[in-house]
């Protein structure tokens, strides 16, 4: 497997764990709205802080895609 498709797939794969993690947040904060929990071992601002970690590593990978396209062009 070259690196590009590393890339891609770990980009991917990366990005929906962060919608996924976004999804469940919004969940949990309906159902504290309604007094109860369906994650107790995790709050909706800890869900919100792993999904936006996951999107840095996205931006980054894209960055960097970015970088060494434009490199290939010059």
């Amino acid at each position: 497997m070259s690196l590009e498709k590393l890339e891609s797939l770990v980009s991917r794969v990366f990005f929906f764990g962060a919608f996924v993690l976004l999804v469940l947040a919004l969940i949990e904060r309906t159902a504290h709205l309604s007094g109860r929990t369906i994650l107790p071992m995790f709050h909706v601002a800890t869900l919100l802080e792993m999904a936006v970690v996951l999107l840095v590593f996205v931006i980054t990978i894209l960055l960097r895609e970015i970088r060494e396209a434009v490199k290939k062009k010059a």
